[in-house]
């Protein structure tokens, strides 16, 4: 008796929450990806989706970069949309696979409808970012859900350091510099392979 209860009443709260945006099982490839900044990507916060379409949650990823800094498209596609929202800059790049990247705040260097190539310089970003610092909130929807734009980059490749031992840190960092190991990123970091 108590499992048919519980059955029916979880049954009851799934309908009764409204319905999440149905996410497609394998993003559509869009390659060559290029990323929107040099490398490596700093990312200051991190995609975290909301529960439902109108909760909280940070539809994008926040990578820090100066004032002024160049912004490519990371991929070919036309212009979806070049100007102001909410008082930003704002823009909306369409890819040929359905998917439609964002990024702000900007000063759009291409107009609605121009077709742009895979690193074009699209953008320069501005002061007005929600960040504490100056940033670049970059987006990725499919239809109306939004999704983690950093799928769209190849993985960081992991590198194994030789363990320092008991000589210390110092010794173990300068042994790997001479061996030509890359001592690594710090957290935070995509670096990513070159475009």
């Amino acid at each position: 008796m108590t499992t048919l209860l519980l059955s029916l009443l979880l049954a009851l709260s799934q309908a009764a929450l409204p319905a999440r945006p149905v996410l497609p099982a394998v993003l559509p490839a869009v390659r060559p990806a290029v990323r929107p900044l040099p490398a490596p990507l700093s990312v200051t916060r991190w995609w975290d989706p909301p529960p439902t379409p109108y909760a909280a949650g940070h539809r994008g990823v926040d990578l820090a970069a100066p004032v002024g800094a160049e912004l490519r498209a990371v991929a070919a596609g036309r212009v979806h949309h070049a100007g102001q929202v909410a008082g930003r800059g704002v823009l909306s790049l369409a890819l040929p696979n359905g998917l439609r990247t964002t990024y702000e705040p900007v000063r759009p260097l291409v107009t609605e409808g121009e077709e742009v190539s895979a690193g074009q310089v699209v953008a320069v970003l501005t002061e007005g970012s929600h960040c504490p610092g100056p940033c670049l909130h970059w987006g990725l929807l499919s239809g109306e859900a939004y999704l983690n734009p950093l799928t769209l980059l190849a993985r960081p490749t992991p590198r194994l350091l030789p363990d320092p031992g008991p000589a210390g840190a110092r010794e173990g960092a300068a042994a790997a510099g001479a061996a030509g190991l890359s001592p690594g990123h710090p957290a935070g970091r995509w670096p990513g392979p070159s475009p």
